[in-house]
């Protein structure tokens, strides 16, 4: 894609008033896989699609705990990812020791939204090519945010990222009104559901490709986590209860979809 010689340094802006560099961050968290976030009075939870380069590779790890109460999902660079999750916990552990408390969720996400934006700002540098679903629990309630590489976060009551994610939001802006009074089965399923929007028209969620993580109190399907409101990631055999509680999905003629087993393309994204 020629930019005309606008794209060669993340400071220059175009005559349009762009930034070029951003833009191609952007981009690479729209080639990454779906993430999808979703809260409730009680609860705030992720769901992520994770990737497998091949048959003989593990699947990509696409959420991380930064503290007891804040947890993160990922769609872009993983490696980007990484160095900001670690950065976000530095973060979180100063707050801990410094004032015996845990870093209020909405500081948290502005702290790397200003890391980010200086990498849009300054010369020698590229922004970050990842983007964040953040879910945070603090004396406020459970709260869930966006992170974006131009350096940008809003709180939403849910969102998605990724590839294919516009299918997802379709499906959480129909439903999100009744999220509020969930109970935390009924909010990983319609989590599963919007997840499952962003699948190609051959593939299908199973244990191995779904991450669920999870603040707030334990379900009835959990085992019980001290402390309860501690943020978790439930992966594998566990995600399978999850995944038998979901709908039918039910095509334009009106026909059940046969599952199939569901491996991601390629790519260096995660």
């Amino acid at each position: 894609m020629f930019r005309n010689t606008y794209d060669s340094d993340n400071t220059v802006f175009s005559p349009q008033g762009r930034l070029h560099q951003v833009e191609y961050a952007l981009e690479a968290v729209k080639q990454g896989s779906a993430a999808v976030g979703l809260r409730s009075k009680t609860h705030a939870i992720l769901l992520a699609l994770k990737r497998s380069t091949g048959e003989l590779a593990s699947y990509q790890q696409k959420m991380f705990r930064i503290d007891d109460h804040v947890g993160i999902a990922i769609a872009g660079l993983t490696s980007d990812a990484r160095v900001l999750s670690n950065f976000m916990r530095q973060q979180a552990m100063s707050e801990r020791m410094v004032f015996n408390r845990p870093m209020p969720v909405n500081r948290l996400v502005a702290t790397i939204a200003d890391k980010a934006q200086v990498n849009t700002q300054e010369y020698g540098r590229r922004p970050y090519g990842v983007g964040f679903l953040v879910v945070g629990q603090d004396q406020s309630g459970p709260h869930l945010f966006e992170f974006s590489p131009s350096g940008n976060s809003y709180e939403y009551f849910a969102m998605s990222i990724g590839a294919r994610s516009q299918s997802a939001k379709t499906y959480l802006e129909k439903h999100y009104k009744s999220f509020e009074d969930c109970t935390l089965e009924e909010l990983i399923k319609h989590g599963l559901h919007a997840l499952r929007e962003t699948l190609q028209q051959d593939k299908e969620l199973n244990v191995n490709n779904t991450s669920v993580g999870i603040i707030g109190p334990t379900g009835r399907h959990e085992k019980p986590v001290s402390p309860p409101s501690k943020f978790r990631i439930i992966e594998g055999e566990p995600v399978a209860v999850y995944l038998q509680s979901m709908d039918q999905k039910e095509p334009a003629d009106g026909a059940p979809v046969p599952p199939t087993a569901a491996d991601e393309d390629v790519q260096m994204s995660g």
